[in-house]
């Protein structure tokens, strides 16, 4: 059994002794359990989550992205213009996502639970009673039988062939037998026999829920767009007050100076003017399509049974570089097979069909109503046309004999049999026909399946004395963990895209080495030595060097498994781990990507970023998918956000420094760029976001978008300022404006060209339709007075033309030299998804 956390059991305080016989006085009486829920000893804890609702909105709300736009909102509305103040929409929008979606975390937090039953039977005052979980307390007395979930911590008082499964809890996959003072742990389930216990540990202070405070503290997934962002608005942020107070004045001293803007009123085209500066400098359109395409590939993920907890764990599976797999649970399904029944010969070495009073022995055993797992596989190897066998006497299994047996009353089977480790059961046999037997169950062991030999017995063995030389073997039962049938393509797909895979498991080592080597964790025909975690160190640097050579580990306990995934994290690593059990809970919540299989425990559902609802690790290749397309097309259209950002910083600079010599309007109203950014910016960024990318993942996502951004910004500004300038004089404010806007749009038409990717026909049709739509803005009499444009003469639109064109190369060529430069930091890889 996998170490993990273990306390003496404690002494009853103020119990009454609990006695096997009958007519004994069980449990605590109705005053003992009214002094313990008065001084707190109960089973209940704190399931509220780290933030409350108040939290969430204030989290989202007083943001330095809301902050900013809001600011610049509030201002256009001071004048009255609302139709330059259409930015707005973005700030409630993007604020809605957010907060919808951390309050479904939160919802999921507060849900977290381990334990499963809702009620326990207890024994108080005499008698039994079924009581909620959480009015369970401190040294109450406990029924449990197969089935049931454990609620507390508990010491074993009287055992009637007890197992508990603590897979959930350790990562062992057997069951362990319980007998008299041994512990039981919360969130355990019992699979054969039953016991009655006393409750040591209850609530906060049990281990199922140490382990569920711990995995509780809230967090949300790191996303590298997002980050972005962050840092593009933090840089923003520091220049933006001064700079929106300085093209105040600017925009001041251009109308006639104080005096004259507060007494014509132009003081409020000051502020628009302002405004615009400010506003095209915030990329608030790339903060909400980044949280659409998040939104977006959660809708395509759930219609595979894949629920996505937070958004941004769809990107960040793409950039996952090391997974680390659980056995239990994840490569297997967790249930216990028999795979076959080979009988033995004379000798003891294996021979032709399963004799039928084989079957029929393998059958009475089977029929134990209080069959463990063992059995309970062995159920499902039985042919259809045996039925059971009458079953006298039973000596039930016992983890320190390692063998059971039961004597059958009738047919070709009668007398006794015996079922066990098969070094148990021939213990006392050095014969040829003993090691014959123990040669052939070793071979079968090397698969990782676990053998246990049936032998015919003259009589049946006595508790106390052994099962003694006159067994004779007659079988072996070859039993495994039954694999998913998609875990050896999935994992051949990780590999197949890079992906270091690292089986961390709570078994035993050889047992998950040869499971490993049956899923070809390491490519066809490669065999897997699994590691012994106890012989791990503790120290980070050496932990890390370590698990480059040692890809299978087992014996890991759930400490380990979240230290080998801060290792891995230390040399660099995207971490993913996936998991069921509460073993794996804080592991799945360190990584940078939690997934949990949806069979798992709650605690481990709750906590992760992904849950495959339907257990398929198959699944994970689409996620990978969507991971992908976000991430690569949002790179893409980032490029027409931060273009914007940078050109409007220029034009700002500009317009500020251009006051001290030539007072100059700013070249667009908010309106106008909200049309610019529309049709060359919006919506060809979320159409350009949705078709599917096989493009890896190659970091430095933002150093590669800047690197065309600035310079391209530059360029815009350049471009539009010369328009403006030109015309300004001769042809008044309102067409300068009007030609700088549509200048903007000719060339963010020919950003979006550039960046649109593998050339496909509506791609196309959506350029020449997005085009069209702009350059009739001044013929709509309706756009033309909301967006206030005028109509351009045809020397207005051969200038405009010009500009775009030679603009236009220019910006070829910057592309070129941007994708140049930013390729020499990370060579980028152009492998598909297959």
């Amino acid at each position: 059994m996998t170490t993990s956390p273990r306390h003496a059991p404690s002494s009853p305080s103020g119990a009454e002794t609990v006695e096997g016989g009958s007519g004994s006085t069980l449990g605590l009486s109705d005053a003992e359990v009214a002094e313990r829920v008065a001084s707190g000893r109960v089973n209940v804890t704190d399931d509220a989550s780290s933030r409350s609702v108040w939290e969430i909105l204030r989290a989202n709300t007083f943001t330095l992205f809301n902050a900013m736009l809001g600011a610049a909102f509030v201002l256009v509305l001071t004048t009255g213009r609302w139709q330059d103040g259409l930015f707005g929409f973005v700030l409630v929008l993007n604020t809605g996502i957010g907060v919808l979606t951390e309050y479904r975390a939160k919802r999921t937090l507060d849900d977290l639970a381990i334990l499963d039953a809702p009620t326990a039977r207890v024994h108080r005052a005499g008698g039994m009673r079924e009581v909620p979980v959480a009015e369970i307390v401190l040294d109450d007395v406990l029924e449990l039988g197969t089935g049931d979930q454990v609620p507390v911590d508990a010491v074993v008082l009287t055992s009637r062939g007890l197992e508990a499964n603590e897979s959930l809890l350790t990562g062992e996959s057997r069951p362990v037998r319980k007998a008299t003072d041994d512990e039981v742990l919360s969130g355990s389930s019992i699979v054969a026999g039953s016991a009655t216990v006393r409750a040591n540990r209850v609530g906060a202070d049990s281990y199922a829920q140490r382990i569920t405070a711990a995995a509780r503290r809230y967090s949300l997934a790191s996303s590298e767009l997002q980050g972005a962002i962050r840092s593009i608005l933090r840089v923003v942020s520091w220049i933006i007050v001064p700079m929106a107070l300085l093209l105040g004045l600017s925009q001041v001293r251009a109308l006639g100076g104080w005096h004259e803007v507060t007494s014509t009123g132009t003081w409020r085209d000051a502020v628009v003017q302002a405004v615009a500066g400010v506003v095209g400098m915030i990329p608030d359109g790339l903060v909400l399509l980044v949280s659409i395409n998040f939104a977006l590939a959660a809708v395509v993920l759930a219609r595979q049974n894949v629920l996505v907890q937070e958004l941004p764990a769809v990107e960040i599976l793409a950039r996952v570089d090391a997974l680390c797999l659980d056995k239990t649970g994840t490569i297997t399904d967790g249930a216990v097979a028999c795979d076959e029944v080979v009988p033995l010969g004379a000798d003891g070495a294996r021979t032709g069909e399963v004799p039928h009073a084989t079957w029929l022995a393998v059958a009475g055993i089977a029929s134990d109503p209080e069959a463990n797992a063992t059995a309970g596989a062995l159920a499902g190897a039985v042919p259809a046309d045996v039925a059971a066998p009458r079953v006298g006497e039973r000596v039930p299994f016992s983890s320190e004999r390692k063998w059971s047996a039961l004597e059958i009353a009738d047919g070709d089977a009668a007398g006794s049999w015996v079922l066990g480790a098969p070094e148990f059961v021939l213990a006392d046999r050095d014969d040829d026909v003993a090691r014959g037997a123990l040669r052939t169950a070793a071979g079968l062991a090397t698969t990782g399946s676990r053998v246990v030999l049936l032998g015919r017995t003259d009589a049946l063995p006595q508790v106390d004395a052994g099962v003694g030389p006159a067994v004779t073997p007659v079988a072996l039962a070859v039993l495994a963990e039954h694999v998913r049938d998609d875990a050896a393509r999935t994992l051949a797909f990780f590999r197949d895209q890079d992906v270091e895979l690292h089986v961390v498991s709570g078994d035993n080592p050889e047992t998950v080495g040869a499971i490993a080597t049956k899923v070809e964790l390491l490519g066809p025909g490669e065999a897997v030595e699994g590691t012994d975690a106890r012989s791990l160190p503790e120290d980070v640097t050496r932990l890390a060097d370590l698990l480059e050579d040692a890809p299978v580990l087992g014996r890991v306990t759930p400490e380990q498994k979240v230290a080998i995934v801060e290792a891995l994290q230390h040399s660099g690593h995207t971490v993913a781990m996936t998991g069921d059990g509460v073993n794996d809970a804080l592991a799945i919540k360190t990584a940078d990507l939690g997934i949990a299989m949806g069979n798992g425990a709650r605690a481990t559902k709750a906590v992760s970023r992904l849950v495959l609802l339907d257990g398929r690790f198959s699944v994970l290749p689409g996620v990978l998918a969507q991971g992908r397309r976000v991430i690569a097309n949002m790179e893409r259209v980032a490029n027409f956000f931060l273009v914007k950002t940078a050109y409007s910083t220029v034009l700002a600079l500009v317009t500020i420094l251009a006051a001290f010599a030539l007072p100059i309007g700013y070249p667009f109203l908010p309106r106008q760029l909200t049309l610019v950014s529309a049709l060359t910016i919006g919506i060809p960024g979320f159409l350009l976001s949705l078709p599917p990318s096989g493009q890896r993942y190659v970091p430095g996502f933002l150093r590669r978008v800047l690197a065309f951004a600035i310079p391209a910004g530059v360029l815009f500004a350049a471009a539009a300022l010369t328009v403006y300038l030109a015309v300004r004089e001769s042809a008044g404010e309102e067409m300068a404006r009007t030609l700088a806007t549509f200048v903007a749009l000719g060339l963010g038409m020919v950003v979006v060209v550039l960046h649109a990717g593998e050339p496909v026909w509506w791609k196309g049709v959506m350029v020449v339709v997005l085009l069209a739509a702009g350059l009739a803005a001044p013929y709509v009499p309706l756009a033309a007075d909301f967006f206030l444009v005028e109509r351009p003469t045809l020397a207005h639109w051969g200038l405009v033309g010009a500009v775009v064109v030679v603009g236009g190369a220019l910006l070829v060529v910057v592309r070129r030299v941007g994708r140049a430069w930013a390729s020499r930091a990370t060579e980028p890889r152009s492998a598909k998804i297959s």
